[in-house]
């Protein structure tokens, strides 16, 4: 895993895109010096159509993001990579179109971005197969050694054998005598010096991964270890950086105090991020006002009732507010009183409610609630009272989440499929604590950049 602004990324993730940045780049600086032959036009300096090439590698790059291409399913697999690329041009198509309407010193014939097209898919679909047939993903995964052979260290081996994952356990060592989840573990004496081991097997972390730190801790062996130049990981640390998410199972909130993370300037992100919201909102009202309108008279037409749906959530600090969504569901659809979970195929959804609610068009309208500072663009989802307080005295760590204003998007909608349940707000809650942990301007623009995956994949959508 590299760390770009706090947030982690796969390495082969991030080998893999910056050498598809790179072919992107030449794909438009071949179609345009084909394009200056066709015409009998000398190539001159490629400084003169630098800016258009620039802008074509990272509108494209930034779409090929957006649409999902960077998600594991997709980059180990051509054939999801082929559709989501051709969607991806199709999409690049129109967004360039508007740069180049908007600035139009900045500019191409559509013949030079047809070419560079053809060729970006082409280059793309060959790296991928180089990638995943030579290459080959697995010589990029870290080889850890776990001390530890008990329930935690079960977690550890349960999540090396998935497929994906960014590293492989060369031994599990026993560190004490009840240590016995793991049949193959070895003992600590048969190693002998921990740094000289891992230097003789091309082990590059140890990852303490003990049922119970006092008395067997070797903390001489760690310090010579982490002073030789191997890493040296707590597990839920090493849990963060390798899922995205801060795992429950081995959290204590020692951890939470001690580790890195929550110590940005605190007034300098709150202004940025606020400052970020209300442009992102009013630029996104402006751009759908159309669909606002539509969807509204849509609603109107086809069944009786308000248009808008208000709801009390629970915001930051465990302030109460009401969001605002388009109306998705008949008006009795809690007429006993009760808050319900939304479930698959809910009955109580409109004709109408369950194409907005797949579109994820009924959540459009809370961009009024980002502009009056109730929710940021960015943040965990908001729930309701009743469920709040419910799930509070069951998870635990649940009210950190209100730490920061709740969002549109977030994490946790991105890495988790739509749920309903006690078990899936306890799994959201894993991603939405990452968020706070490592937050940053960057990471709430990959997350508004990925939502676009969401929209039109239909991940999570009930």
């Amino acid at each position: 895993m590299i760390r770009v602004f706090r947030h982690y990324v796969p390495l082969p993730l991030l080998v893999l895109g910056v050498i598809e940045f790179v072919a992107l780049f030449a794909a438009a600086t071949l179609a345009w010096e084909g394009r200056l032959w066709q015409a009998g036009l000398p190539f001159g300096s490629i400084l003169t159509f630098l800016p258009e090439v620039l802008t074509y590698a990272v509108i494209t790059y930034l779409v090929m993001l957006a649409v999902g291409l960077y998600q594991t399913q997709c980059y180990r697999s051509v054939r999801i990579s082929a559709v989501r690329l051709l969607v991806a041009l199709g999409i690049d198509f129109v967004a360039l179109s508007a740069i180049f309407f908007v600035f139009p010193d900045v500019t191409t014939w559509r013949s030079v971005f047809v070419v560079a097209a053809l060729l970006s898919f082409l280059f793309i679909l060959a790296l991928r197969w180089v990638f995943s047939r030579l290459v080959g993903w697995n010589r990029f995964r870290r080889r850890v050694l776990v001390l530890g052979a008990g329930e935690r260290a079960r977690r550890l081996e349960e999540m090396a054998s998935a497929p994906g994952a960014g590293f492989e356990v060369f031994k599990f060592v026993r560190m004490a005598p009840a240590e016995g989840d793991i049949a193959d573990a070895v003992s600590r004496e048969s190693l002998g010096p921990l740094a000289a081991y891992m230097e003789l097997h091309n082990i590059e972390d140890v990852v303490v991964a003990l049922q119970e730190r006092r008395g067997s801790l070797p903390v001489s062996d760690l310090l010579h270890v982490r002073m030789s130049g191997f890493g040296v990981h707590d597990l839920s640390a090493f849990i963060e950086q390798q899922t995205g998410r801060v795992d429950l199972g081995t959290l204590n909130p020692s951890w939470l105090i001690f580790s890195d993370g929550f110590r940005s300037s605190r007034r300098t992100a709150l202004i940025a991020k606020r400052l970020f919201d209300v442009a992102a909102s009013s630029l996104l009202l402006f751009l759908t006002a159309p669909i606002l309108l539509v969807t509204a008279l849509t609603i109107r037409l086809t069944s009786p009732g308000p248009i808008f749906y208000r709801q009390v959530r629970v915001g930051q600090f465990g302030e109460h507010f009401e969001v605002l969504k388009f109306r998705s569901m008949r008006v009795d659809a809690e007429k006993d009183g009760k808050p319900q979970w939304a479930q698959k195929g809910d009955p109580r959804v409109t004709m109408v409610g369950r194409f907005i609610r797949s579109s994820r068009i009924d959540e459009i309208p809370q961009i009024f609630n980002v502009l009056r500072g109730d929710m940021s663009f960015v943040g965990p989802r908001p729930e309701r009272p009743f469920f709040v307080d419910d799930l509070a005295q069951k998870i635990p760590f649940y009210n950190e989440r209100h730490i920061v204003k709740p969002g549109i998007t977030g994490w946790a909608q991105l890495n988790y499929p739509y749920g309903a349940s006690e078990e899936d707000a306890r799994h959201k809650l894993e991603f939405d604590l990452y968020y706070i942990k490592n937050y940053t301007l960057f990471l709430d623009l990959l997350i508004l950049i990925q939502t676009v995956r969401v929209v039109l994949w239909q991940d999570g959508v009930r």
